[in-house]
C-alpha cells in the first residue's frame, strides 16, 4: 500500500514538472522583426543591489535599444537552482541568458581561474575590460558550449572575521569560507583552512561559531547581511571570483540578426550602462560598515608578507596547470598586463 501511494505520488510530481517546463521552458523561436522575450536567470536575491540596480536596468536597455521588441522574465536567487548551477541553467536552455559564477564550480574552467587572482580592482567595469581581453586571446576554449557577452574578476573580496586579524599569526588555524577559485589557495597559503559553502548557509555557520570567517566581496556582505555576524574586516584584497554573463547557444541563434548587436553591446559593458559597482560605489560600500564592522587595512610590511605568500601560491598554481599542458604562466602574465591597461595593481603575481 506505501509502495503505491508512493508510486501515484511520484507520478504527479512527475507530471506536474513536466507540465510547468512545457508551459514556461518551450523552446523559442524568432523571425526577424519579432519580438523576443529573454528568461533571465542569476543567483542573486530577487531583492539586492545586483539584480534592482544591475541586471534590471541592463535588461532594460536592451528593450530601450529595441524599441520593445526585446523583454524578459526575470529568475532570480534559488527560482532556477542553487548558485553552482547557474552556468548549467543557461547552457541546457533553463534559462536564456544568465549570470554565473564560475569558481563555484572548482576544476571546470582552470585556466579562467586566473580571473579569481588577489588583484586590486574596486570597480567591475575594469573587471569586465580585462577578463574580455583574456577571453578574446587565451580563454575562449573553455567556453564553446556557450555564447559569452562578458567574463570577469568581481570586485575585491576582503576578509571579515569574528576575531580580529592583524597578521598571519592571527590567521592561523582559522576556518575561513572561500567562494572557491584561487581564493581557496590564498586562504591555505595565509595559513587558515578553507570551507567551501552557499552564502546562505555562511550567517548562521559565522554565528554559530562554525566559521570564523568569510572570503567576499562587499556587497554580498550588505546583501546576505553578514555585517549582522562578522565583526572586523581586512580590506586586503584576495582578487574575488570569476563570474560572467552567458547567452544559451540554441537561443542565440534564433536571436534575429539585428537584435545580436544590442544584446552584444549592453551585456558586454553591463557594468557601465547601468552605472554600478565603480570606484565610487566601492567606496561608498566600504565607509557604510562604519558602526557595525571595525575595518583595519595591514601595515605596509605586513601587506608584503602577505603578497610574497600569494605569490609563491600563484607559482604553484601555474606549475600545476602546466603539466597539463594549459598556459598559465603565461594567463598570470597578459593577465597582469591587461590589469595594467585599465590602471590595476597585480603586486602578489610572480615573475616568470
Amino acid at each position: 500500500m506505501k509502495e503505491t501511494v508512493r508510486t501515484i505520488k511520484m507520478f504527479f510530481i512527475v507530471m506536474a514538472a513536466a507540465f510547468f517546463c512545457s508551459v514556461i521552458f518551450v523552446p523559442q523561436s524568432f523571425a526577424e522583426g519579432e519580438k523576443i522575450n529573454i528568461r533571465f536567470s542569476t543567483w542573486h536575491p530577487p531583492a539586492g543591489g545586483d539584480v534592482k540596480k544591475l541586471w534590471i536596468p541592463m535588461l532594460e536597455e536592451m528593450k530601450k535599444r529595441s524599441k520593445g521588441r526585446i523583454t524578459y522574465n526575470m529568475y532570480a536567487g534559488g527560482a532556477l537552482g542553487k548558485g553552482p548551477a547557474h552556468y548549467d541553467i543557461v547552457k541546457t536552455g533553463l534559462s536564456d541568458m544568465g549570470y554565473a559564477t564560475l569558481s563555484w564550480t572548482p576544476g571546470r574552467f582552470p585556466l579562467t581561474d586566473v580571473l579569481s587572482s588577489p588583484i586590486v580592482c574596486p570597480a567591475k567595469w575594469k573587471g569586465a575590460e580585462a577578463g574580455m581581453a583574456m577571453y578574446d586571446q587565451l580563454l575562449n576554449s573553455e567556453f564553446k558550449d556557450i555564447k559569452v557577452l562578458h567574463i570577469n574578476n568581481c570586485v575585491m573580496a576582503h576578509l571579515w572575521t569574528t576575531k580580529k586579524v592583524k597578521n598571519l599569526a592571527d590567521m592561523k588555524g582559522m576556518k575561513i569560507r572561500s567562494p572557491g577559485g584561487l581564493q581557496t589557495r590564498a586562504i591555505e597559503a595565509l595559513g587558515a583552512t578553507p570551507v567551501f559553502m552557499p552564502l546562505g548557509e555562511v550567517y548562521l555557520s559565522m554565528e554559530t561559531g562554525v566559521i570564523e570567517g568569510v572570503v567576499t566581496c562587499p556587497a554580498l556582505i550588505k546583501a546576505f547581511k553578514l555585517f549582522e555576524v562578522a565583526k572586523f574586516g581586512v580590506p586586503t584584497s584576495f582578487g574575488c571570483v570569476s563570474e560572467g554573463l552567458f547567452v544559451n547557444q540554441k537561443f542565440w541563434k534564433k536571436v534575429p540578426d539585428d537584435l545580436k548587436p544590442i544584446i552584444e553591446d549592453v551585456g558586454r559593458n553591463a557594468y557601465k550602462v547601468a552605472g554600478v559597482f565603480d570606484e565610487h560605489w566601492y567606496e561608498h560600500t566600504m565607509t557604510g560598515f562604519e558602526g557595525t564592522i571595525e575595518i583595519e587595512k595591514l601595515s605596509a610590511e605586513e601587506q608584503q608578507v602577505w603578497d610574497k605568500k600569494l605569490g609563491v601560491m600563484l607559482v604553484k598554481w601555474a606549475e600545476e596547470l602546466e603539466a597539463k599542458g594549459l598556459m598559465a604562466k603565461k594567463a598570470l602574465v597578459m593577465f597582469k598586463e591587461q590589469l595594467a591597461k585599465v590602471g590595476i595593481s597585480f603586486n602578489a603575481c610572480p615573475v616568470f
